[in-house]
């Protein structure tokens, strides 16, 4: 049973020295941190844009804020980004929240 138990392990060390296992590691890594600054920088464009666009009229409905904030603004947040998207969004829930009436066809 300790033959096994040598064997094991010598297999384990041997997988964790080599060198191509790290290189394997260290690519999904790397492509993992190029995906999140994507993510980061799609996210803080949308936050961005469509928080001017509120801004610049001046009031905001409830479904637009809560959209905003739970699905782009905590997602890119929480993915470690901020500067200009928190400013706007700061600006943004100094906003007026108005009601929208849905006008349905008849």
């Amino acid at each position: 049973m300790t033959t096994w138990i040598e064997m094991i392990i010598t297999i384990i060390c041997s997988v964790l020295a080599s060198s191509g296992f790290w290189a394997y590691i260290q690519k999904k890594h790397e492509s993992k941190d190029v995906k999140t600054q994507v993510l980061l920088g799609l996210g803080h464009d949308r936050i961005v844009y469509l928080g001017l666009k509120y801004i610049e009229r001046g009031s905001i409905t409830q479904d637009e804020y809560e959209n905003l904030r739970d699905y782009l603004y905590e997602p890119y947040r929480k993915l470690g980004g901020n500067g200009t998207a928190e400013k706007i969004m700061k600006e943004v829930e100094k906003l007026e929240i108005k009601n929208i009436i849905y006008k349905g066809a008849d």
